[in-house]
């Protein structure tokens, strides 16, 4: 199929666009400057200078296309407006058709609990309180249209555990909170092989948690980078981090069970804990 992707340059985005092309997809990658657009070409994908928020002009380049993941953030106060522009241009674009349309939401918009399913009701910190809107609009849309909620996400020393590396001082690393809190995490390979499983297998109409279940504490993760790890309290994490830091305090777990039994997800790359122990360098 030919696919429309955003956020090719991030994290996820990039192990989606591999992923993608060693399933056999054409890929046209949206991106904002030239140096990106190289960048996409070096993996495999067609690059096209766009503005996300232009919901005209993403639709317009969605007709030609037989399906779209979404997986690009701006990564500040604008991200409710870019995923708004982006799920009006994909709803616009695919209406009567049969196009798969992934969209991204995030394990956060659950709040905290010990085995969080598809089914609980929306609990999202102030972070990400504008999120399940969108998510359900997306469910809702009667469209060939799946949500992939990814947990922490690892992987090749980036993603939100690459603060936790950088946070070590003379073999000291303070904790988010207590470190008694649970993470979530999925390596972003296996993420990317389930965004792939949503877009060629999902029906539509579900939200798929992305997690491998592995649910490791964030002191363990700490003691994997630390020989000494300093606890917290809740109110200092909040005042160091601000809204970040409420989201990082969650308590959760999770198995990722539907997409592993309704779409045959197999996450199989080592765990969080296993990479930081070694380092968590780019190849792992």
């Amino acid at each position: 199929m030919k696919i429309l992707l955003t956020g090719a340059t991030g994290l996820i985005g990039s192990a989606v666009l591999s992923a993608l092309v060693a399933d056999g997809h054409r890929v046209t990658a949206v991106v904002r400057s030239q140096a990106s657009s190289l960048k996409v070409s070096d993996q495999g994908a067609t690059g096209v200078i766009g503005d996300l928020f232009d919901a005209p002009w993403l639709a317009s380049e969605l007709r030609g296309h037989d399906g779209f993941i979404h997986t690009a953030a701006g990564g500040d106060d604008r991200d409710p407006q870019l995923n708004d522009a982006v799920i009006t241009a994909a709803l616009d674009a695919f209406a009567g058709t049969d196009k798969p349309f992934v969209h991204t939401g995030g394990i956060w918009s659950y709040g905290s609990g010990t085995d969080l399913v598809e089914t609980a009701d929306p609990a999202p910190p102030s972070l990400t309180a504008w999120r399940p809107a969108g998510e359900q609009r997306v469910l809702e849309s009667g469209l060939r249209a799946s949500v992939v909620q990814p947990g922490i996400v690892y992987g090749h020393g980036a993603g939100i555990p690459a603060m936790l590396v950088g946070g070590v001082d003379d073999g000291t690393l303070t904790l988010v909170g207590s470190g008694d809190q649970h993470w979530a995490a999925v390596h972003v390979d296996d993420l990317a092989d389930l965004y792939v499983r949503a877009l060629t297998n999902a029906p539509g109409g579900k939200a798929y948690i992305a997690a491998s279940g592995d649910n490791p504490t964030v002191r363990e993760l700490g003691e994997a980078v630390a020989d000494t790890v300093v606890p917290e309290s809740d109110e200092e994490t909040v005042a160091r981090l601000g809204p970040f830091g409420e989201a990082l305090l969650l308590d959760q777990q999770a198995t990722g069970q539907r997409a592993k039994s309704e779409l045959g997800w197999q996450p199989s790359r080592p765990t969080l804990v296993e990479l930081l122990a070694k380092g968590y360098s780019t190849a792992g």
